[in-house]
């Protein structure tokens, strides 16, 4: 009998979040050339199913977001937006859906959909991403993601005195290109820490972010807290400290949250941290839960939360699926990553940072070179054959 192997990623606008695709394809055979992607031995369908569930038709590139709720110029939503098309190349499923429970045995389980469709698994790679706000946070049907995208376009567009609430690369790079595209508005970044971004970079690069953006004319107000969601008639915001910024348009820029609620609901509280993260292995399974393994923003582990990380995620977890399969036992651990990060600030510029040896940064030259420029969109849709949006 035919069994199923099912990578499950509950998209809540997986920004960063292609672990699940990137899993699913490095279980069979890569032959595209890349620097990103390891090829896995194939699948033998012949004995498994491969099948990856989301609720959207679409993969959503997170990276190329922001530009898009800033601006209609170059319709970007039809380049972010990639319906999933040839993606899993003929060996497996896409089932648009979403999961509202799951159940665990020792052999395997079964996957509860939104369509009351029911899926028994042998494995089950969890890669829910993170839930994320205001213009990030996509909503599920496609009609209702345009018009929020619109909708944020509109609101940017009549906006005079923006406020971006969180500093770090989600903020920067909101403030990058509002100031890009509409040079003349008065955009406001409020941090909560004495520094842009967070401790996990050296000074040296926080330092060299908070130039490039003083650069683009934004005022950095940091260390303050702003919880207000929307000004006060008098168009201002009041920090927690009782600073007064002024505002039209409030932006909330924190980083997101794990979306693992249904992950909670299933398996139970102790699945999860404090902060709701993923409990895993250094193999990337869960524990007591050897044929769920998870991958993405959503584990606990101490590392940055970003898209690149998951190769190593999907590398580590499709050798352990394969031993599984193959009757053996989950021996490859994930190591981890060496932190990097290229933080855009418009079109043409942003800074980037390596960290080899002493720790490399890099300015504008090299940070539209590799991403302020495209967005990595084109290298994205390649490499797993994702369509365009029609």
């Amino acid at each position: 009998m035919t069994r199923t192997l099912s990578c499950h990623p509950s998209q809540k606008l997986m920004l960063t979040s292609f672990a699940p695709l990137l899993t699913c394809t490095s279980l069979q055979i890569i032959q595209r050339n890349s620097p990103i992607f390891i090829p896995e031995p194939s699948l033998d369908t012949t004995r498994f199913k491969l099948i990856l569930i989301t609720p959207r038709p679409y993969y959503v590139h997170l990276p190329g977001l922001i530009r898009t709720v800033v601006t209609a110029e170059g319709a970007l939503e039809k380049q972010v937006l990639m319906p999933y098309a040839n993606s899993l190349k003929g060996k497996g499923e896409v089932k648009v859906a979403s999961v509202v429970s799951f159940r665990s045995t020792k052999e395997g389980g079964e996957v509860e959909l939104s369509t009351g469709e029911r899926l028994p698994y042998s494995v089950l790679v969890l890669a829910p991403g993170a839930i994320w706000e205001g213009p990030l946070n996509l909503p599920e049907e496609p009609a209702a993601v345009l018009e929020h995208i619109n909708g944020w376009r509109a609101k940017i567009e009549n906006a005079n005195s923006i406020l971006l609430v969180g500093g770090g690369a989600v903020g920067i790079e909101f403030a990058g290109e509002i100031k890009d595209f509409f040079p003349s508005k008065s955009v406001t970044l409020a941090h909560g820490q004495a520094k842009l971004i967070n401790d996990t970079y050296p000074d040296k690069y926080r330092n060299k972010l908070l130039a490039r953006v003083n650069k683009t004319g934004t005022e950095v107000v940091l260390n303050e807290y702003v919880d207000a969601t929307e000004p006060s008639e008098d168009g201002t915001v009041t920090t927690r400290s009782g600073k007064k910024l002024k505002a039209d348009l409030i932006i909330p820029s924190r980083g997101g949250r794990p979306n693992t609620s249904v992950i909670s609901s299933s398996l139970g509280a102790d699945a999860v941290t404090a902060s709701g993260h993923i409990k895993v292995l250094p193999t990337l399974q869960l524990p007591d839960h050897p044929r769920i393994f998870a991958a993405g923003d959503a584990i606990e582990w101490k590392e940055q939360k970003q898209a690149g990380k998951s190769t190593g995620h999907a590398t580590a977890i499709a050798k352990n699926i394969l031993a599984l399969l193959n009757g053996g036992e989950a021996s490859t651990p994930y190591k981890g990553a060496t932190e990097m990060i290229v933080t855009t600030v418009g079109r043409t510029g942003g800074v980037a940072y390596m960290g080899f040896l002493w720790g490399i940064t890099f300015g504008d030259g090299f940070s539209a070179m590799v991403k302020s420029k495209t967005l990595l969109v084109d290298l994205m849709r390649n490499s797993f054959e994702l369509g365009k949006l029609e």
